[in-house]
């Protein structure tokens, strides 16, 4: 492994830095009300709540506020006018609107071909959707999602532009994964940094997560396995209620800490199985809404990317030229609340292939994973001792 040289580091540290700094400038800690007046007492009620930011509080109204013991009317009022004096929630010009995209991140999903289907990751202050069958890749994504998350920025480049340096000797693949054969870079992280650019918050309602499948992953992305799972939270959710509370929870520990992910396996799941038959069906999609709500606002708020799996249900009106037809679980509740909806599907073999099926700013495309063959192999061994000589000189 090649370590990096001191100047190097420094300016590693100094980008790190520079987003730390980045970080401060998202949202308005919910303390600043007081400086406007408002009683500590009320604000320590607003955080018992689950309010912690001034952008949050502004995310609520004023009927939920009043529904919170110990806040009349009159304080309300009073909270809210105080509040927009320290955020501005109306008009903004369209530049004003476009710099301030300038702060959504992508996060790299380990695969090239992804990555470029997706304009360079999973992006923050959005929600990603994955359905599709079982075993198409859905959970495995979420794995390495919370691995690549915490890579840094500066580090991230390196990783891309070897990628490109393979794609310049024009096998016949498609993408290559990351996730799977990171393990030949010759890079290894500061063990200062410990690749924390971004905690990761992971809830489980099927009771799929695999910490021991963290670690093969983080090892092969050159990372402190042991520091990268103590920069993932991880609760298991048993009903939609807990789901939910589980999210209500969040802004306390998003509002101390650098996150950069939340992960939703399966965001449906709970809910298909608290909620029967038809006659129930009105009541799940508006619980279904209120927490799809927050998950928006959670993204906004803190600029983290969510990244929700969702399962797929028979499509009686597919036709009968369409074998198998499939439609993703939810309805049009969860279809409206979805920024990004990606449909995984199993290849041929090993093959997974993934089709962005709806998205605001991306074409319609698809993105296939294939395995290396020993050709290339043989290529990227070449590619890993230039690098390794190239960098020591």
């Amino acid at each position: 492994m090649v370590v990096f040289r001191a100047e190097e580091q420094n300016q590693l540290q100094l980008v790190e830095r520079e987003e730390m700094d980045d970080e401060d400038d998202l949202f308005e800690a919910i303390d600043k009300l007081i400086n406007q007046g408002i009683n500590a007492g009320d604000v320590k009620k607003l955080q018992d709540a689950g309010i912690y930011t001034c952008n949050g509080l502004m995310m609520f109204t004023k009927k939920n506020l009043t529904g919170i013991k110990g806040l009349s009317e009159a304080k309300v009022d009073k909270i809210c006018e105080a509040a927009e004096k320290i955020v501005n929630y109306g008009y903004i010009t369209g530049s004003d609107a476009l710099l301030k995209r300038k702060s959504v991140i992508h996060i790299t999903t380990g695969s090239q071909a992804l990555d470029e289907l997706l304009g360079g990751g999973v992006e923050t202050s959005a929600i990603t959707e994955a359905f599709g069958e079982f075993r198409s890749g859905k959970t495995q994504l979420a794995h390495t999602l919370c691995v690549s998350t915490q890579v840094p920025l500066s580090f991230c480049s390196l990783i891309r532009r070897l990628i490109i340096w393979i794609s310049d000797l024009e096998m016949t693949i498609c993408a290559l994964s990351f996730a799977k054969y990171a393990f030949l870079l010759p890079l290894q992280l500061p063990t200062n940094m410990h690749g924390g650019n971004g905690k990761v918050a992971y809830i489980d309602t099927e009771g799929t997560f695999r910490p021991d499948r963290i670690v093969p992953i983080a090892e092969r992305f050159g990372m402190d396995p042991g520091a990268v799972l103590d920069n993932i939270i991880y609760a298991r959710a048993y009903t939609y209620e807990h789901q939910y509370n589980l999210l209500l929870g969040l802004a306390a520990k998003m509002s101390e800490e650098p996150f950069r992910l939340l992960i939703v396996d399966s965001v449906i799941a709970l809910f298909r199985v608290d909620f029967t038959g038809r006659g129930e069906l009105a009541e799940r999609q508006q619980k279904l809404a209120q927490m799809l709500s927050r998950l928006i606002k959670i993204s906004e708020e803190f600029n983290v990317a969510v990244y929700m799996t969702n399962q797929v249900i028979a499509d009686p009106g597919g036709g009968v030229f369409i074998s198998d037809p499939k439609k993703p679980a939810g309805g049009h509740v969860l279809a409206h609340a979805a920024t990004i909806r990606l449909m995984f599907r199993k290849g041929k073999g090993e093959q997974r292939v993934c089709k962005v099926f709806d998205a605001p700013n991306l074409p319609e495309a698809e993105a296939i994973s294939l395995t290396l063959i020993p050709l290339v192999w043989l290529y990227l061994l070449i590619l890993v001792l230039i690098n390794h000589v190239s960098m020591k000189k």
